[in-house]
């Protein structure tokens, strides 16, 4: 008698289109381990990523402005949750694999540090060989989660996780092959990302009085819309509509809607991300997570791995522990290590 797992792999072979990857052609593990009887293994790679640790400390890490400066801006958990999201109502329209749609959008910032964009650009400049938050993200799901035994997810859930990211001048669709995602369910967490982001950071700019929402460009808001959901919504009709009339070969968008997105997004990087306003804390996070970096190569005890000193080297060491903190732990560290304490009688 089928298993339920087995039971549910037929379900998809009946109903996804052809072109969705299924949990039975899975190319499998790092490691290979015994099938769970009642969940098929995409389903099972996103139950692991929701309740590693590292997905725990999305909701104390800063996506744009600090959190604990109010109770509405996002966190990159909150982010997180949003991608999800938008990437499952694309999957979902489209017949593909939500489930791995999912535990890719869920994992793809397991590995970005503190203090958001200034977070990974100071570790970008200590760390030899420079950082980036997706190969970060892939070093947490194989490596650092679970006592060093890593979540040992599957092949598709990882190479979408190595792939979700676009950079300031990346193409969150149409990238050549090398550069996106081999499930279409990657390519959807990819665009979903930005369809996320452009959209929740001109949110919560706006709320903290950083951008006039009449500045916005008019060409952009015209064709996309004046709110966020407006927004949203046409970027997700219009990533629908055009996957399909390409018959799902890749993710697609319509250039002058892609055109739009990429301007809202140069917009950002110039009046938000880069703005000196939004940006003057962010130089005293730099300093921190600076401050901590030196410090922990001078003196790794107590707070480094051995074993991954031993094998990896140092900077490397330090770099999976500062990627790792949350702001407040970070702010609380570089107190416990630089401010000297108060005695009392």
């Amino acid at each position: 008698m089928p298993t339920i797992r087995q039971q549910l792999e037929r379900l998809e072979a009946e109903y996804l289109a052809p072109q969705a990857a299924r949990s039975a052609a899975s190319r499998g593990r790092l490691r290979p381990e015994p099938e769970d009887p009642i969940r098929p293994i995409f389903q099972r790679d996103r139950d692991r990523i929701i309740h590693s640790k590292a997905f725990r400390r999305l909701k104390h890490k800063t996506q744009v402005f600090f959190a604990p400066a109010g109770d509405h801006y996002r966190t990159r958990l909150t982010h997180t949750l949003e991608v999800s999201q938008i990437a499952r109502s694309i999957a979902k329209v489209l017949r593909l694999h939500e489930e791995l749609t999912e535990a890719i959008a869920l994992g793809h910032d397991l590995g970005h540090p503190p203090f958001g964009h200034a977070g990974e650009r100071v570790l970008d400049r200590l760390a030899p060989g420079g950082f980036s938050h997706y190969e970060q993200s892939l070093r947490v799901v194989d490596v650092i989660e679970n006592g060093g035994r890593g979540l040992n997810l599957s092949w598709e859930v990882r190479d979408g996780i190595a792939r979700h990211s676009k950079g300031k001048h990346g193409l969150p669709v149409g990238a050549p092959p090398e550069a996106r995602a081999s499930t279409l369910e990657g390519q959807i967490a990819r665009v979903a990302d930005i369809i996320a982001y452009v959209n929740h950071d001109i949110d919560d700019a706006v709320r903290a009085g950083v951008l006039d929402p009449a500045s916005l460009p008019r060409t952009a808001t015209e064709l996309l819309g004046a709110t966020s959901s407006q927004r949203i919504n046409a970027m997700v009709t219009d990533v629908v509509h055009r996957t399909l009339e390409g018959g799902l070969s890749e993710v697609r968008m319509s250039p002058e809607i892609l055109e739009a997105t990429l301007e809202l997004r140069s917009f950002l990087f110039t009046a938000v991300y880069e703005n000196p306003r939004a940006t003057a804390e962010f130089r005293k996070a730099e300093g921190v997570l600076g401050g901590i970096w030196d410090r922990l190569r001078a003196r790794p005890e107590p707070y480094l791995d051995a074993e991954t000193i031993e094998r990896d080297g140092i900077d490397v060491a330090v770099r999976d522990f500062v990627a790792g903190m949350t702001d407040r732990y970070a702010v609380a560290l570089f107190q416990e290590l630089y401010v000297p304490r108060s005695w009392s009688v």
